[in-house]
Parts: structure tokens; sequence; C-alpha cells
């Protein structure tokens, strides 16, 4: 039987990604960003997130088939992120896939970007590893699920209750002076640093959060705590702070992953994201 021959355009954030995929083997992987462009704002800024995805579109569209050599009529299907993310920067991406498929003639698939991150590592491996428990990690989303099935069965344990980490490394970034995104630079600062050296809280860890929130996640009092520190303390020492500030997000981050393992009697866990290529949680 051939494998399938896909198309899928992503456009959730400040990316422009285009891939070809074969089956499970990537024949193309194009990614166009706009990070340069937000870096000034401190942040994502949706409408220019939007107006990047346009310019980026069609080159990136371009560039993955020239990769692949790959023409449109081979593909079996078209396949886009429909969500969660920016509405105006999905828009463009569902236009653009919608255009694909109408033309073409060829089937179109929207795909949960969230479910996608955790999809890319299960499909790395040979051997199917299901049921898993995925720690999924990046700017807008923070959460424990259960996997059974990728296309069908996915059960949320815990998710955050108020910021993501991605938010809270981007947010201490700023107030660090460090710049945009915060993850890679605050990963960084923080290798110069002593991780106890500020004992940061550790948001719903305490036995009488656990009743109600045993897999869920809160960083906003963490980001007021620094921030107080940081007020209090006008002599302080940067990679420390990032440091301890680092080691606070990861620490909750492992308790509650590990702990969804233990209680679920699943040995499989998947940590997928953004937030997932700090060198600390890594380790």
């Amino acid at each position: 039987m051939t494998q399938p021959l896909v198309l899928g355009i992503e456009t959730s954030c400040d990316e422009t990604a285009v891939g070809i995929v074969r089956g499970r083997t990537l024949l193309a992987n194009v990614i166009s960003s706009s990070v340069e462009e937000h870096a000034r704002f401190g942040g994502v800024v949706p409408e220019v997130a939007s107006r990047a995805h346009l310019e980026a579109m069609q080159p990136a569209i371009n560039r993955a088939l020239k990769e692949s050599g790959i023409n449109l009529k081979d593909l079996d299907a078209i396949a886009v992120t429909a969500g969660p993310g920016l509405v105006g920067a999905l828009l463009v991406g569902v236009s653009a896939a919608n255009g694909l498929a109408l033309a073409l003639n060829k089937p179109l698939y929207g795909v949960n970007h969230l479910a996608s991150h955790v999809a890319v590592d299960l499909l790395t491996h040979e051997k199917d590893i299901r049921p898993t428990i995925a720690l999924l990690v990046s700017g807008g989303h923070s959460s424990i699920l259960q996997v059974n099935d990728i296309t069908c069965d996915i059960q949320s344990l815990g998710q955050t209750v108020d910021d993501a980490a991605g938010e809270a490394f981007d947010k201490i970034a700023r107030l660090l002076k460090l710049g945009f995104p915060g993850g890679p630079l605050i990963d960084k600062d923080a290798r110069d640093g002593n991780e106890k050296a500020i004992n940061f809280p550790r948001g719903l860890t305490q036995s009488k959060d656990m009743a109600e929130h045993e897999f869920d996640f809160s960083f906003s009092g963490l980001k007021t705590a620094v921030s107080r520190y940081l007020q209090a303390t006008p002599d302080y020492v940067r990679a420390d702070v990032s440091a301890s500030f680092q080691e606070a997000v990861v620490d909750v981050l492992l308790q509650k992953s590990i702990k969804a393992c233990k209680e679920t009697g699943i040995d499989s866990l998947v940590i997928a994201g953004g937030v997932a290529a700090n060198s600390r949680l890594r380790t």
C-alpha cells in the first residue's frame, strides 16, 4: 500500500511552516520566522504575525515543493493547523490550505497543533509507545495529557490555571532586560547562575492544593515573586535570578509529570512544545 503524500501548513503563532511527508518520512520542512519583527515589541504582536504569514506563505510552499521534488498534482491531501493559536495567523494558513485543496480537488484536514506537538515525538519512534503521558509546555499552553491514541483518544489530566510556562519565561526575560524570546535567553543566562540562590515559590504543589489541582500548573505567583524580588533587591545577580526562576518552573513541571506517570501506571513520558528545548528540563 502506497503511503499518503501530504503537504502541511502551520501558522498558529509567529512562524510560517510548510512540510511535506510521505507516511512517516519527512521530505521537506520549511520554516519562516518573524521573531525578529516581534522582538522590538517584547512579544508576539498578532497583527504583525498575520502580515508576516501572508508574505511568507507562497515562498514557503514553493521552497517545500522544490526541496521535496514533489509536484502539487502528486499530493494526496492537504493538512493545516486549525487551532489553537492566534486567530488572524490561523486564518492565513487555513485560507491558503483551503485554496490549495479546492484547486487540486484534494481532501483538507484540520489539525490540532497541540496534539501535533506530541505526535511529532511519537512518530519519530519506530516502536509504538502508546499509551504515554505527555507534558506539553509552550508559550501559550502548559498541560499534562494521557495519550492513548494520538488520533482520537487524548485525555487532559491537568493544565495551567493562569499563565503558561513559556509566557512566564518571556515575562521574566523582559524584567531582566534579556530580550525576546525569553526561553532560550534565560536558559543561557542561567548557566552562569546558582539555581539555589533564591527560593522562588512552586505554584500548586502544597498539600492543600493537590486535591483540586493535582496535575494543574500556576505560574502567575512565580512571576509576581520574581518581580517583587527584583524591586526589593537593586543589586541582584541576574544569572542567579534566571537560574532560580528556571529551577522553580522545571521543578514543578517534572514533579507533576512524574506523579502522573506513577498514578496512571504509564512508564512513558513525552515532553513537547517550545519549552521542551530548555536544557535544564532535558537533563
